[in-house]
C-alpha cells in the first residue's frame, strides 16, 4: 500500500510538471521577450581531501609486537563532479566517490577504489515556481546532510554528528522536491528515499521519507538575517512494523566573521518487529570564527548517548586553525591543523580514547 500510495503521489506531480509546460508552451510570448538559453552545457570539476594525520591514542601494534603511534598520509575523498544542463528546464550531475575497499577474498583489499555517490537529473522549476525550487531524481544529496554541510565547511575535516555517527548518510537514492519560500524566508526540501544508503542496494519494500523545513525569520535585518531554525524528520523501517526514525531541531547562524550551529537529535531503531526499540539522542555544538583575510577558527564539541536504557555516552571535541587561500573564480582551496578527541564514558566496556592530530587539506574546482 505504501508504494502504491508513492506511485500516485510521484504521477500527481508528474501531471503537474507536463500540464503546466504545455501551458507555458501555448502562451504567446510578448513583445521584447528574450527566451531562455536551452544551450546544452556540461562542466568538470574536482574535490580531493587530503590529510596527515598521528593518532596519539590509542597505539598500535606493528608486525614486530611493538607499541607504536600510528601515522599515515591520507587521501580521504577523492570526487570528480561532471555537471551540466540539457535546458533551462533540466540538469544532471553524475559523481564518483573514493572509498578504501574493506571486503576479503579480493585482491582489491585495502584497495581505494572509485564508486557511485551521485547520479541523478533535476527538473528546474523556476519557470512555474520561486527561483531554486527543483525535482530530482536519482542518487542524491539527502536534506539533512546537505543543508548542514552548507554551512559546517569542514567535511575535510570530518561530517556532521549524525553522518559521522551512522544515523544518517549523506546522499541516497529515490525523487525529491525542493521548494523556495518566496522573500528569502526559508526553504523546505522532502522526498521518499531506498533509506539504504548510496553505499548498498534496496533490500525490501519499505522506503524512508524525509522531510526538512529552513526558516529564516529576520531576513531583512543588517545581522540576525542569518539566523535559520530548522526542522528535519527521517521516517523509515528496517522491515515491515521495525521502525528507524530520527528527528532534529536546529538553530544555526551565518554572518560574514562567524558560523555557528547548535542541533539536537533523538533516534529510534527496531532492527526487527519483535526486537525491542533502542532510543538514543545527541547534540553537537561548533562555531568557527574567521577574520575577513581567509584565517579561520574551529570549534566543536558533539555528545551521543547510543541507548538510553543503558550507561555510556560518547563525547567528542574538535579544536583547530585553519587557512584559506583567495578564491579564484569557483576555485577553492585550505589547509586546517586540529585536534580531534572522542572519548566514551560510562560503558560497562571500557572504550579507549581516541586522540588524533592532523593537517587537512582541501582542493575543490567546481
Amino acid at each position: 500500500m505504501a508504494d502504491e500510495r508513492i506511485a500516485r503521489i510521484l504521477s500527481i506531480v508528474f501531471c503537474v510538471l507536463v500540464c503546466s509546460a504545455t501551458a507555458r508552451a501555448q502562451v504567446t510570448p510578448a513583445a521584447g521577450y528574450v527566451p531562455p538559453d536551452d544551450t546544452p552545457s556540461i562542466k568538470v570539476g574536482v574535490t580531493i581531501f587530503a590529510d596527515y594525520t598521528v593518532q596519539q591514542k590509542p597505539k598500535v601494534v606493528d608486525a614486530d609486537g611493538n607499541q607504536v603511534t600510528l601515522s599515515s598520509f591520507n587521501v580521504a575523498r577523492s570526487y570528480i563532479n561532471v555537471t551540466g544542463n540539457i535546458s533551462h528546464l533540466i540538469a544532471f550531475r553524475v559523481t564518483p566517490d573514493i572509498a578504501r575497499e574493506a571486503g576479503t577474498g579480493s585482491t582489491l583489499t585495502g584497495s581505494q577504489t572509485f564508486r557511485l555517490k551521485y547520479a541523478y537529473g533535476q527538473f528546474i522549476l523556476d519557470d512555474w515556481l520561486n527561483k531554486g525550487s527543483w525535482v530530482r531524481v536519482g542518487m542524491q544529496q539527502t536534506p539533512w546532510v546537505d543543508f548542514m554541510e552548507s554551512l559546517w565547511r569542514y567535511r575535510f575535516q570530518g561530517t556532521i554528528l549524525e553522518d559521522r555517527e551512522g544515523y544518517l548518510s549523506s546522499s541516497d537514492t529515490g525523487v525529491s522536491m525542493r521548494y523556495n519560500l518566496p522573500g528569502n524566508y526559508g526553504d523546505i526540501h522532502g522526498g521518499f528515499y531506498n533509506g539504504e544508503t548510496y553505499a548498498r542496494p534496496e533490500i525490501n519494500n519499505q522506503k524512508a521519507f524525509m522531510i526538512r523545513g529552513t526558516l529564516r525569520p529576520l531576513h531583512v535585518h543588517e545581522i540576525l538575517r542569518g539566523l535559520r531554525l530548522t526542522g528535519f524528520y527521517d521516517h523509515d523501517a528496517y522491515v515491515e512494523d521495525a521502525e528507524r526514525t530520527r528527528a532534529i531541531g536546529a538553530v544555526t547562524f551565518e554572518h560574514p566573521h562567524v558560523n555557528a550551529s547548535f542541533d539536537y537529535f533523538t533516534a529510534t531503531d527496531q532492527a526487527r518487529a519483535s526486537a525491542a526499540s533502542i532510543e538514543s539522542n545527541g547534540f553537537s555544538a561548533w562555531i568557527t570564527p574567521k577574520t575577513l583575510n581567509g584565517w579561520e577558527a574551529v570549534l566543536r564539541y558533539d555528545q551521543v548517548e547510543p541507548n538510553e536504557d543503558l550507561e555510556g555516552k560518547r563525547k567528542r571535541v574538535i579544536a583547530g586553525v585553519a587557512y584559506w587561500f583567495p578564491k579564484q573564480g569557483t576555485v577553492s582551496s585550505a589547509i586546517l591543523v586540529d585536534v580531534d578527541q572522542t572519548k566514551s564514558v560510562g560503558f560497562a566496556v571500557p572504550v579507549p580514547t581516541n586522540r588524533r592530530i592532523a593537517a587537512h587539506l582541501l582542493f575543490n574546482w567546481q
